[in-house]
């Protein structure tokens, strides 16, 4: 029975058109599945669905999601992370969490998922925060100017924690496999989005978290200069510092919906 699957460009290209055809005719395609976003099922005789496909060097997995979660995509992983990911895909033990990790070869950033508790409702939120001061491209200056470059790409400065940030446009986060993968930004003349912040292994989020961006479509992410908050290790405690943060103006966010390349 054919099948209600999306398939995008690049998938396609990736596994061909004869591929591409057969999982659109229901020959290679299961009919139930666990969505690989949000990791509850899914039919693709009934509703929209989307192929994912994670791309390693030598390999490649291909998974479904509902298109309301996440559009069919590629997803570039590390050759080593293809077995967590069969695992995930098929039930198995999730991937461990990934720690700081680099933003274009220079600065290294610590990223660190919670839920904020704002006029009532619970928002997920990631905060980013540098391990070290971070210069301009090309500057020999030791000023940390990771605040206004982030400004300069449309964060807002936040005074405090009573109002959800405004929407930047063009960015997202790339939520797949149930976990998290990279933030991403435009790419040059807003062609396909690059990733600004990528995971070297796939973050780990909480059920709680997960099921909040799916619900909202929208992730709250909020960025601090290095020492700003720290390891928190309790959702209570990062409010607390995120708030301090805010006060004393050291603070940006931008509301991002989940993920689309």
């Amino acid at each position: 029975m054919p099948r209600m699957l999306d398939v995008s460009e690049d998938v396609r290209a990736e596994i061909g058109d004869e591929e591409a055809d057969r999982l659109l005719a229901g020959e290679n395609a299961p009919g139930s599945y666990d969505c690989t976003s949000c990791r509850t099922p899914g039919d693709s005789e009934q509703e929209r669905t989307s192929t994912v496909l994670f791309v390693g060097e030598e390999t490649a997995v291909l998974a479904f999601a509902h298109a309301t979660c996440i559009p069919s995509q590629i997803v570039q992983v590390a050759e080593d992370q293809l077995q967590g990911a069969v695992r995930s895909i098929t039930g198995g033990e999730p991937q461990a969490s990934g720690g700081p990790t680099s933003i274009g070869g220079q600065a290294v950033l610590g990223v660190t998922s919670g839920l904020l508790l704002i006029k009532g409702e619970l928002h997920p939120a990631l905060v980013v925060e540098p391990t070290g001061p971070i210069a301009r491209a090309g500057s020999n200056g030791t000023t940390d100017e990771f605040l206004p470059l982030l400004q300069e790409q449309g964060f807002q400065p936040v005074d405090n924690l009573e109002e959800a940030p405004g929407g930047l446009p063009g960015w997202s986060v790339l939520l797949a496999m149930g976990q998290l993968h990279a933030v991403l930004q435009p790419g040059a003349g807003n062609s396909t989005p690059v990733a600004w912040w990528q995971a070297h292994q796939p973050l780990q989020v909480t059920e709680g978290w997960r099921a909040a961006a799916n619900r909202s479509n929208t992730v709250l992410v909020f960025a601090a200069p290095v020492g700003a908050i720290g390891q928190q290790p309790r959702e209570d405690l990062l409010r607390d510092a995120l708030e301090k943060a805010a006060a004393n103006g050291r603070l940006v966010a931008a509301a991002m919906p989940l993920a689309g390349t």
